[in-house]
């Protein structure tokens, strides 16, 4: 009927299943090529490597990295400490799974193949106590937290904030005392749930010398996160 309206002599069933039959092999050639398409972004997704991100926050040069929904961030910070090379550090965990984040997760590959692996949380807060004066801690927690409110991308919920938060609670004044100051900046072994994220300082043993090119390696969230950098910049210190 629709074809005699349209002007269209009616086919009988023999001329459609003759269409069809000339039309199929032009339908296979197009699902042929979608497939194909679709195979090819999907191989390139998984092919392309994770890309490292750089971008300037509040003076500080940052650089960060997604694999398998975990994002690692990290800057280096004007430690003020001696015998330390020292990094702000952040983990978001956008996985389905809880993954376990601690310092020595963390290590520094320099260019001649060697590893300095981060200090223990614990050890960290021992030296800066024995070795640290208070104006050496309280600067360098300052200058740590400059970076880390001016960075709208290091909003965590499980970092420094809640540290300073708790000591502040049990009736620390405002001025942290140079103990309790370090182990509020310092990070610290932590779970994190899907949706968590945490971020502290993580400190680098260099023996008074700062770190030349190299790369930051981070084992966490079942991956492998490879920074390579310049080495920290020159007025660090």
């Amino acid at each position: 009927m629709d074809a005699l309206v349209r002007g269209h002599p009616p086919r009988s069933p023999i001329q459609i299943v003759m269409v069809s039959v000339r039309l199929a092999p032009h339908r296979d050639v197009y699902h042929r090529g979608m497939r194909f398409r679709v195979l090819a972004c999907l191989t390139a997704c998984l092919v392309l490597p994770a890309q490292v991100i750089d971008f300037e926050s509040n003076g500080l040069h940052y650089k960060t990295l997604t694999k398998s929904g975990v994002t690692v961030m990290f800057a280096y910070l004007r430690s003020h400490v001696k015998e330390y090379s020292v990094m702000q550090v952040s983990v978001s965990n956008g996985s389905p799974i809880s993954w376990q984040v601690k310092p020595e997760d963390f290590s520094y590959q320099k260019q001649d193949g060697t590893l300095a692996p981060a200090s223990a949380a614990l050890t960290v807060v021992n030296s800066l106590i024995a070795k640290a004066s208070r104006h050496d801690v309280i600067s360098l927690v300052t200058t740590y937290e400059s970076g880390l409110y001016g960075n709208i991308r290091m909003q965590t919920t499980n970092g420094y904030e809640s540290r300073r938060q708790s000591f502040l609670a049990e009736g620390m004044s405002g001025r942290l005392k140079a103990g309790a100051a370090a182990s509020a900046i310092a990070l610290v072994p932590t779970k994190l749930a899907s949706g968590q994220s945490t971020d502290g300082a993580v400190f680098f043993p260099n023996r008074g010398k700062s770190f030349g090119p190299g790369t930051l390696l981070v084992h966490t969230g079942g991956e492998l996160f490879e920074f390579p950098t310049e080495g920290e910049p020159s007025n660090s210190k």
